[in-house]
């Protein structure tokens, strides 16, 4: 997913998508640990939406705190 993409979402689709980003990290990890993983570069992409869901979160926080 693209930032600008997330940035347009509530607080409460970002944590369903953490929640599912999680998941699927979860089993990407499971897949590579047994041998089963083909798209190896699907765990960076995952990993990269997280964070970036993490980041718009903690902005989230922060501009509640200023008001």
């Amino acid at each position: 997913m693209k930032a600008a993409e997330l940035r347009e979402l509530s607080e409460q689709e970002l944590l369903g998508k953490k929640v599912d980003f999680d998941k699927e990290l979860f089993n990407l990890r499971f897949q590579h640990a047994t041998g089963q993983l083909e798209n190896t570069q699907r765990m960076s992409q995952v990993k990269k939406n997280r964070a970036r869901i993490l980041t718009l979160l903690r902005n989230k926080e922060l501009e509640k705190g200023h008001e």
